[in-house]
């Protein structure tokens, strides 16, 4: 071999190697780097008319496990839906309150009990009546206010529906657009894997939206797919539409025109489960709007529906007519079975009973179709009002309760726990689906930078560029001993 092969061949070992060191200088310092994948340096060996020419540098290649990649976007998917609706039930648990605490659902049940106890110990007790009527509004405001929260938390997830949306498709589009970026840097001959850890760092991102499948696609570039078949990356990317509205009444539902679903490229698709974008935190939001909180809503009508049964029985109130609203009326009016949807927005106290609607407090004792005050003493209304709240009543057909015939606090206590339930079953949901995204997570980490590994290899190529080094020094020595003949 030449002297200038060898110095030829010695200049590649050196160029080779200070890539090297530059390959472990960017996985170490990207060591705990979301997305980032090792880098690793490919060499060949060089040969020039059969002889040997040095090494040559083949590229540098980014190594991860696409499998467990694409099984942890799956996870977060999950976890993006379950998180979702143990949120919307921790609000829910919030509205409806705790047993113990005395403004729960059960709460204002029990102090209107306690309150007409004690009325019909004193049934001349004015400020006994108004103790009462007090609790009777009390218990009417406390539907009212878990009804508009069960509303306002559907329309919340409406609004957000908009935004997830709109982060999808953006996140589309920038996907789109690093594809493109990186088919023209491998077709130029130049390093993408900065690129391409940013389009993993994007589509990670839509993953918690939507589950996605990962394939390969020829230039570097990839498609993005859903499980359930859509297709919302190859190529071009998919464009998801979705129109949100500005209030939401509980007669409003899914499918009946009033609220929107979704559409990829103009054409409507489910967005329940079964459909192509099911199993994300996209899901889990028309799940809240279009499924647990109807649900909520409905339960709570029951429950609203019941104590307005419970007071409207002439053997309670024998003043009233067979058509007279008792003591609890859907918005000023007799109940109808036909208009239950919403009943807890519209339950109030009659009127009658009301001071300040021009009715009289003492109709609390004497009746509500009493037209004159009867004798103060005599409690056997108020008795009956209270018995009408404690009586075992069949839970109502409405709202999915089974079981024996409950009070009114019953009842209500049944509605807590059937929300408590559901907690704890949406809580399991995400336990599970928290373990296993960490799980995945660490595999991912297993096969990611190894920090000690690569301190393994740069004491390698540091002997390596010494070797080399040593060469050309050698090579520089015979030059200057010809040089000096």
């Amino acid at each position: 071999m030449s002297i200038s092969g060898s110095l030829s061949n010695a200049l590649s070992g050196l160029t080779a190697a200070a890539r090297a060191v530059e390959v472990v200088s960017s996985n170490v310092s990207n060591a705990l780097t979301d997305g980032y994948g090792r880098r690793e340096l490919e060499l060949s060996s060089r040969s020039l008319g059969g002889r040997g020419a040095g090494v040559a540098i083949n590229g540098v290649y980014r190594r991860v496990d696409e499998n467990v990649i694409s099984e942890r976007r799956l996870a977060d998917a999950a976890l993006g839906q379950s998180s979702t609706a143990t949120g919307f039930l921790s609000d829910l648990e919030k509205a409806l309150g705790s047993p113990e605490d005395p403004q729960s659902l059960t709460g204002v049940v029990n102090q209107l009990e306690t309150s007409l106890i004690e009325s019909a110990s004193r049934p001349d007790s004015q400020s006994r009546l108004n103790a009462v009527l007090s609790a009777t509004k009390g218990l009417a405001a406390k539907f009212n206010q878990v009804s508009d929260r069960i509303q306002a938390l559907r329309l919340s997830a409406d609004h957000e529906i908009a935004s997830t949306v709109t982060q999808l498709n953006d996140g589309l589009q920038q996907a789109a657009q690093l594809n493109g970026a990186i088919r023209t840097q491998l077709a130029a001959g130049y390093d993408a894997t900065a690129l391409m850890d940013q389009r993993q760092q994007v589509i990670d991102r839509i993953s918690q939206l939507v589950p996605l499948r990962q394939v390969a696609r020829d230039g570097g570039q990839i498609a993005l797919f859903t499980p359930g078949g859509a297709i919302l990356l190859d190529g071009k990317p998919a464009t998801v539409g979705f129109t949100p509205v500005n209030l939401i009444i509980p007669q409003m539902k899914y499918g009946s025109s009033s609220l929107s679903g979704l559409t990829i490229n103009g054409q409507a698709v489910s967005p329940g489960p079964g459909g192509p974008l099911a199993g994300g935190k996209l899901a889990g939001l028309f799940d809240v709007r279009d499924s647990q909180a109807v649900t909520a809503q409905a339960r709570l009508d029951a429950v609203a529906r019941d104590m307005i049964e419970r007071f409207a029985d002439p053997t309670v109130d024998p003043t009233l007519g067979a058509t007279d609203p008792g003591l609890f009326t859907d918005g000023g009016a007799a109940f109808n079975s036909a208009n239950e949807v919403g009943l807890a927005g519209r339950i109030s106290v009659n009127a009658l009973v009301d001071p300040a609607a021009g009715g009289g407090v003492w109709r609390l004792r004497d009746g509500l179709g009493a037209t004159a005050p009867g004798d103060v003493g005599n409690a056997a209304g108020l008795t009956a009002l209270g018995n009408a709240l404690t009586r075992a009543k069949t839970p109502p057909a409405s709202g999915g309760f089974l079981g024996a015939a409950r009070s009114a606090s019953g009842l209500a206590g049944d509605l807590l726990s059937l929300n408590k339930a559901d907690i704890r079953q949406a809580d399991s949901a995400m336990s599970f689906a928290t373990a296993q995204v960490d799980t995945l997570k660490s595999l991912e980490l297993q096969g990611g930078v190894d920090t000690d590994y690569e301190m393994q290899q740069l004491l390698l190529i540091e002997q390596a560029y010494s070797a080399n080094a040593r060469v050309v020094s050698t090579v520089d020595k015979l030059i200057q001993t010809l040089l000096g003949l």
